[in-house]
Parts: structure tokens; sequence; C-alpha cells
């Protein structure tokens, strides 16, 4: 898959956000080694520390289906690139073997897009390795 379509994948699963607090929609589409996309919205609610981001929204989807292995993420949301926060970047570095895993933050429209990793986004991570 091109990452131009795994970020349009990413923008049509922002329009499914949940973001009554923030009113900023974002959206995620994983791609896993099978081939298959997992996509996933930011779901908010009144308890801030409840809500859940686009990116773990997708990777929760992925895991609960079996999928251990994943080849590229892309987000979109606001109106620059967006990248991960740091909770959803920890998780996804556990299951980044590959530490140069592509990771396409989009803004929710235009054709701007960093093309980044997760080595980049999270340079001295800790997992599974370090315990």
């Amino acid at each position: 898959m091109s990452p131009q379509n795994l970020i349009e994948a990413a923008r049509m699963a922002r329009k499914n956000a949940y973001c009554p607090y923030s009113r900023f929609p974002v959206g995620a589409a994983l791609l896993a080694a099978s081939g298959k996309v997992y996509t996933g919205a930011n779901c908010e609610c009144a308890s801030y520390g409840g809500t859940l981001c686009a990116e773990r929204a997708a990777l929760a989807a992925a895991v609960t289906a079996g999928e251990r292995e994943f080849l590229a993420l892309a987000i979109a949301g606001g109106n620059q690139p967006l990248t991960p926060c740091g909770i959803c970047r920890q998780l996804l570095s556990e299951f980044a073997e590959n530490r140069d895993f592509p990771v396409y933050c989009a803004p929710a429209e235009g054709e701007d897009c960093l093309h980044t990793t997760i080595r980049a986004l999270l340079p001295h991570s800790f997992g599974a390795r370090d315990l």
C-alpha cells in the first residue's frame, strides 16, 4: 500500500472521531504485515485521562484481530502534520521491531506530510528488551 493510500485511510477514519471536548478529530491507519489496514479515530470522554487516541484505537483493533507485526502508520488531523503523542509513541514502539518503522504524519487536508520513523519520534525507547 502506498503512503498516500494509507494517509487517505487515516483521513477517512478521522471523519468518525468522537471529540466533543477538543473538537480536534484525528484518524489513524495502521498497515499490518498481513496487508490488512486497521483504522482508528480519537474517542474522548469527560474524564480526559480516559480519552483514546486514534493511533492506539487502530493498534488495539489490530491486536484484537490477532495482528502483531506492522509495516507503517499514517495519522491525519489538524492544519499541519500531526505527530503521535508520547503514550502512542511508546505503545507503537512495543510493536515496531524495525526501529525504522515509517510514520506518515499528515494534516486533515492538503499535501504537506511529514515522513518520519518510530526511531526519530522515540529515540531512546524503553521496551521489553530492557526488562
